[in-house]
């Protein structure tokens, strides 16, 4: 029996998985690119098939293809993900774009809270040169991927911390702090859905109404920006009134939220006038 060519495949996964899933797995199964996939149509090496059935198989169970292939690209960069992190999103762009129109100072201090992958603080080094950035997280695994994506595509611009929020920040002031924290609240049905049963669950959910690390973070922000400085945080849609109205309440000015591409409010920020003790 002739081996199945690239047609024959994506054709027989095409009941379990989404064509373009199978083409992203195909393409790095076989060692090409999606385009070159398209023009070949010759019989697969029983390897590439294998590799690319096992691969299926676990994509239709709901493993993200970010785990399976071990990277994803965010902000056009290409970051190394494991199960210990969140798989970037496009819509977490959208706070990197809020920091960096808020913060225009060629020097700056800024943190990214919870930083998971590293996505943010590298992405926004990538763009800051003159920016001191320090990232921290609770987790010992992700902080290890974070370092690695760190090292690869930041060498030696970003400050890696361990701790949970603030605490490894004591004592210090920065013009932003971002964060995309865990913000699902803990009944809802999405946390057992695709891709995110296979995603950390601190990292999606503090369990609660999902509001606990988002309130953490509004809280302790005074302490740690310096006046002027901003808080922007990224957040579940119908979260925004409520966050907006604990950042003024907190002595927070210009509290705006801001829609992702679908229209949903994703981004709230605001900016603290003095430092609170």
């Amino acid at each position: 029996m002739p081996s199945p060519t690239v047609t024959d495949l994506l054709a027989a996964s095409a009941h379990s998985i989404s064509r373009r899933d199978a083409e992203l797995l195909l393409a790095a199964a076989s060692g090409r690119t999606r385009t070159q996939l398209l023009t070949l149509d010759t019989p697969l090496d029983d390897d590439v098939v294998a590799r690319f059935e096992s691969w299926r198989a676990r994509r239709a169970a709901g493993e993200p293809v970010a785990y399976l292939l071990g990277r994803r690209e965010f902000w056009s960069l290409d970051f190394e993900v494991s199960p210990a992190v969140l798989v970037p999103r496009p819509e977490t762009e959208l706070l990197v774009e809020r920091v960096l129109a808020r913060v225009t100072a060629a020097r700056a201090r800024v943190a990214d809270l919870g930083t998971g992958s590293g996505a943010i603080a590298i992405a926004l080094a990538h763009e800051r040169r003159g920016w001191h950035l320090v990232a921290t997280d609770a987790s010992a695994d992700a902080l290890t991927v974070a370092r690695r994506n760190g090292e690869r595509l930041a060498p030696g611009r970003i400050e890696w911390l361990s701790g949970s929020w603030y605490a490894p920040l004591a004592g210090r002031r920065f013009d932003a702090l971002a964060s995309n924290p865990p913000y699902i609240a803990g009944d809802d049905a999405v946390l057992a859905g695709d891709g995110l049963k296979y995603e950390p669950r601190g990292a999606l959910t503090p369990e609660g109404d999902g509001h606990a690390a988002l309130l953490t973070l509004i809280n302790g922000a005074p302490d740690h920006l310096e006046p002027g400085g901003w808080l922007l945080l990224e957040h579940g849609e119908s979260q925004g009134e409520r966050l907006r109205t604990a950042l003024v309440a907190r002595g927070f000015t210009h509290v705006t939220s801001h829609r992702d591409l679908a229209g949903r409010e994703r981004i709230t920020e605001g900016q603290i006038s003095h430092a609170r003790l």
